[in-house]
């Protein structure tokens, strides 16, 4: 796989190698979303900055929240079906007292509790125990779920309330601290990919007695990829696409099987040291002589001992 720098906003490529030039960039870039953008205003954006309309993200953040949002650029595109489900780290802020249409700060108010108690550590630690751990979430009227052939916010946008079926997820870690607001608390939350943590801010607020809505989010992380990696949109960072070792296990190949790979091909586990009996998916990385690697495709258990390509990255 190549990659080249593209010259617009100094946008700067870690690649593996250089390629002709006018070929567009390819890699993942993590970058720190902006207030008040959409997804797909980063990745608009971003197809523009890097001269390619293949460019992708692995989930979507609301335009409310700031932080993490994962993208693929040219062939990386093909990468994403494996980070969307990696797990979400976020930073975010609870309002107690009222509650809204869209559960965050930015719909309409439909309920206050003008009497609500302040929370006190002790009864906000209680009533945060049953939202953690393996549970269930009812999606919000906002999100992207489908119900009935149309996505919920499609719903919503028409005045509609529609049942929805309760889904598992996550919640390994629902800490919350005061702020100097004592009707506003912080929350750092670790969970699993589709966890609504406005979801979490309402069923917060009706544990105690009251509501609540989510009055600020920033995804602090996505899998392995940290906010410290993140980079404004204005000097954002690609990845080279050999970054994935980080989330997939990866093989090394010589080249008579780097050759077999970029024509597909099913290989025996045993050619390519898969001895563990896992059903992966591994990224099959090729390395040259000056250590330089590349990621040649991602394979995963096919029939017996014998492993497939999910896709292979071209030349």
């Amino acid at each position: 796989m190549t990659c080249r720098k593209p010259s617009r906003l100094g946008l700067k490529v870690t690649k593996t190698d250089t390629g002709a030039a006018g070929e567009p960039p390819c890699g993942l870039v993590v970058v720190d979303k902006p207030a008040g953008w959409t997804s797909h205003d980063v990745v608009a954006k971003c197809r523009g900055i890097f001269g390619t309309r293949k460019v992708g993200h692995s989930g979507t953040l609301d335009p409310m929240a700031t932080g993490v949002l994962v993208l693929g650029v040219g062939r990386a595109t093909k990468l994403l079906t494996f980070l969307t489900g990696l797990p979400k780290s976020y930073s975010a802020e609870i309002t107690f007292g009222s509650e809204t249409d869209t559960l965050d700060a930015e719909g309409d108010i439909t309920a206050s509790y003008p009497d609500m108690a302040a929370p006190t550590a002790e009864s906000i630690a209680e009533a945060a125990k049953p939202l953690t751990g393996d549970i269930q979430q009812v999606p919000p009227m906002v999100s992207a779920v489908k119900v009935d052939g149309k996505r919920l916010h499609q719903h919503h946008r028409e005045g509609r309330v529609v049942e929805r079926e309760a889904r598992p997820v996550t919640v390994d870690r629902f800490e919350l601290s005061p702020t100097d607001d004592p009707m506003v608390w912080k929350a750092d939350i670790d969970c699993s990919s589709g966890t609504y943590v406005r979801v979490l801010a309402a069923d917060l607020g009706r544990a105690l007695g009251g509501g609540a809505h989510l009055s600020a989010l920033r995804r602090t992380s996505v899998g392995p990829f940290g906010i410290d990696e993140a980079a404004p949109m204005d000097s954002a960072e690609v990845q080279a696409a050999t970054s994935m070792k980080r989330v997939l296990s990866f093989v090394t190949v010589g080249s008579e099987i780097a050759g077999r790979i970029a024509n597909g091909a099913v290989l025996n586990r045993d050619e390519v040291g898969l001895v563990d009996g896992s059903d992966g998916p591994w990224s099959m990385i090729a390395s040259d002589e000056a250590g330089d690697e590349r990621l040649l495709a991602v394979y995963a258990a096919h029939r017996g001992d014998t492993v497939k390509p999910a896709f292979v990255m071209g030349p």
